[in-house]
């Protein structure tokens, strides 16, 4: 099986051959995530089933969205701890003629902003995408701010989604977190109100007052540092990747929410020793979870800083799927596709992870013995009799993409990853092809 077949193995669209069609352009655009929907589609009869099925207005993205769900729900459950990310990226279409994109940052531009709620480890395992909003912006009023949703309750009631996953999984505790834009103290109070079944974890945004009258960040940084934590940040924007040392504090307070209150812990982590002209790293989280001592708050730290793996996620998305270069008419149209490109992307990150944190795994449970035999033979090497460890293949793979796999290289990235999938997807089809194994419908 596929792992296509495997992850929308409940798919129900409501008729057996959209079902398959769905299944088969997941294939298709997992196997070539940069080129463009024909271009991955074997055959002008196959391009255009996808777009009938793309433009057939009686599915609802999420329910190609809902087998995905169903499986990530299962990888959930084997974890105690689950991070559930949120952010909200730009899709710029600008000069596409697709019905119903609006502004984005810059009036001038056209397109659409993306939403998704992005289940991980805290070793940062990528389980799957929970959920997600798409929406185009009204355009600005000419006496006032823009019409329609205000944006900031898509936090809220992300939250409360969330909140509603957590009683579907009793012994996984999931833990929402979001960057600068969530602190929002009507998100802390729906927590606190709910009971708090989700945990939070927000970078701070706000030098709040607390009720004395103190500044937040001050009061907690008043005391003595917890200690100490060090790690390397990646290379990353031009930037090159350097060794980090920060201090940390932690402390217990009220924030006042209206006629409330809200009880948090604030967690400061804060640079020292940054190379001249380079402004120290600083992160102010706030949390409902108590960590008075160090080696709590230094798991707040790295759950935090697990973060990043959505933006991973973005950059493969928006870079290996291409999804900008889109050319559909309109929006839902637009975000059916969106759904299938975001669980293939999910996907290409899941391999790379498991390749890091689990080289170990075998191969077969995430590749077909077609595809990771395929890593071998075109790298001019005998395939083993019984499947080799995933992060083998996972190198042989980037090398495909261009990864030199030397030394001092450490582990490959998205982008070596998802060129050379393409190469494997396509010999291992002609290896299945010449033995007669395919679909002539």
């Amino acid at each position: 099986m596929s792992w296509a077949a495997d992850e929308f193995e409940t798919i129900d669209l409501g008729d057996q051959r959209l079902n398959r069609r769905a299944v088969l352009l997941a294939e298709r655009l997992a196997a070539q995530p940069t080129a463009s929907i024909p271009a991955a589609c074997g055959g002008w009869a196959e391009t255009q089933a996808a777009y009938r099925l793309l433009s057939d207005d009686d599915i609802e993205w999420a329910d190609i969205l809902a087998p995905h769900l169903t499986q990530t729900h299962a990888r959930m459950a084997a974890h105690p701890v689950v991070l559930c990310i949120q952010d909200t990226t730009e899709l710029d279409f600008n000069g596409q003629a697709i019905e119903g994109l609006g502004p984005l940052s810059f009036e001038a531009q056209r397109g659409m902003y993306l939403h998704p709620t992005y289940a991980v480890s805290p070793a940062r395992e990528p389980l799957g995408v929970l959920d997600a909003w798409m929406w185009a912006r009204e355009p600005k009023a000419d006496d006032g701010p823009r019409g329609g949703i205000t944006e900031s309750v898509r936090w809220i009631e992300g939250y409360e989604r969330i909140a509603e996953r957590a009683a579907e999984l009793p012994d996984t505790r999931l833990v929402y977190v979001a960057d600068r834009e969530a602190d929002i103290i009507a998100l802390m109070m729906r927590a606190r109100d709910l009971g708090c079944p989700a945990d939070w974890l927000l970078r701070s945004q706000h030098n709040r007052a607390l009720p004395g009258g103190d500044k937040l960040w001050a009061s907690v940084r008043a005391g003595e540092p917890l200690g100490e934590i060090r790690f390397t940040i990646p290379s990353r924007k031009g930037q090159k990747a350097r060794a980090v040392r920060q201090q940390v504090w932690s402390s217990r307070v009220t924030l006042k929410a209206g006629e409330g209150r809200v009880e948090a812990t604030c967690v400061i982590a804060f640079e020292i020793g940054a190379p001249a002209g380079v402004k120290p790293i600083e992160w102010r989280l706030l949390s409902n979870r108590e960590a008075a001592g160090f080696e709590a708050a230094t798991e707040l730290i790295d759950w935090y800083r697990a973060r990043w793996e959505i933006e991973l996620f973005f950059h493969v998305l928006k870079n290996g799927c291409k999804v900008e270069a889109l050319q559909l008419a309109t929006m839902p149209r637009l975000e059916r596709a969106l759904t299938l490109f975001m669980v293939v992307s999910w996907r290409i990150a899941r391999l790379m992870g498991l390749g890091r944190t689990c080289p170990e795994l075998e191969a077969e449970l995430l590749f077909e013995r077609d595809e990771w035999e395929a890593a071998f033979i075109l790298n001019k090497r005998r395939p083993p009799e019984t499947p080799p460890p995933l992060n083998e293949v996972i190198r042989l793979v980037a090398m495909l993409g261009g990864f030199l796999a030397r030394k001092g290289d450490g582990e490959p990235g998205v982008k070596t990853i998802w060129t050379g999938l393409q190469r494997v997807m396509d010999f291992a089809a002609g290896l299945k092809y010449a033995r007669g194994d395919h679909d002539d419908d």
